[in-house]
């Protein structure tokens, strides 16, 4: 991602995010959990989320929305002011694979930005979001 900022003015319906490919380690997964606080050991423990009944540790809620988060600010630039994130979860994120995220902009008002980002990995879609935006307006810089 860029690093520009976008204006407001900039953005129109329609507009499409560049991927982005995000590598899915043990070492991402183990540490979204714990930085979000959540230690339900599905989330660090293989052996444990084996006996739960899943092949291994697999990414959190909350991991998968930090960085459906940072994947549109980063988009959005500096600036960007993040008001609503709204996600609905499919298949799990496991280590080794890895999640693409594509966004497109589906709504604008005021200074506020929709868009609608999803995440696939090998296995389908991973998570289904929406994420809204403030921006700037362009004589605001």
């Amino acid at each position: 991602m860029s690093g520009t900022q976008i204006t407001i003015e900039q953005v129109s319906i329609g507009d499409t995010l560049p991927e982005l490919e995000i590598p899915l380690t043990r070492t991402l997964i183990v540490a979204g959990a714990l930085a979000t606080r959540d230690y339900e050991d599905v989330h660090h423990d293989p052996a444990q989320a084996e006996r739960r009944g899943t092949p291994d540790t697999y990414m959190s809620i909350n991991n998968t929305n930090g960085l459906v988060g940072r994947y549109v600010t980063d988009w959005a630039g500096p600036a960007a002011r993040m008001v609503r994130l709204s996600t609905r979860l499919g298949v799990p994120n496991f280590p080794g694979d890895t999640m693409r995220l594509t966004g497109e902009v589906v709504g604008l008002e005021q200074d506020t930005v929709r868009v609608a980002v999803r995440g696939m990995n090998s296995k389908g879609a991973h998570a289904i979001s929406e994420v809204t935006v403030r921006l700037p307006r362009g004589t605001e810089q």
